[in-house]
């Protein structure tokens, strides 16, 4: 059995669709780190096509759009490693608070089933 790693394409469409407010669960690595590449790209076009007062309302509109989905991922991510989803506060704490928390983002996730749930994307051999 192995973690079967997850595509571009389809980490968005888990995060804004079938996960859009899901706290529950686990989500696995690749599927947190193509999410955050796609809010990436998404902030950057928006800057490139809108200047001004203009980019920033309408990148609040986005960022607020995607709050719900960011919150999920990122709680379903800790989840995934053994952690409280509680644990995403840790970015409350400038900069040290970020470099935790971007270290436990990149951790494996755990091989077994844990309290929040079975392995994400497993796949039998």
């Amino acid at each position: 059995m192995y973690q079967r790693q997850i595509t571009f394409g389809e980490a968005v469409k888990l995060a804004l669709t079938t996960n859009y407010c899901n706290f529950n669960g686990r989500s696995s690595r690749s599927e947190f780190w193509w999410y955050a590449l796609f809010t990436f790209i998404l902030g950057t076009v928006i800057n490139l096509i809108f200047s001004g007062t203009t980019a920033q309302v309408v990148g609040g509109i986005i960022n607020l759009a995607l709050l719900l989905p960011n919150l999920g991922l990122g709680v379903r991510r800790m989840h995934d490693i053994g952690k409280s989803g509680w644990y995403i506060l840790i970015n409350l704490i400038p900069l040290v608070g970020w470099i935790i928390y971007i270290v436990w983002a990149v951790k494996d996730s755990e091989p077994v089933p844990n309290q929040y749930g079975p392995v994400p994307n497993l796949v039998q051999r």
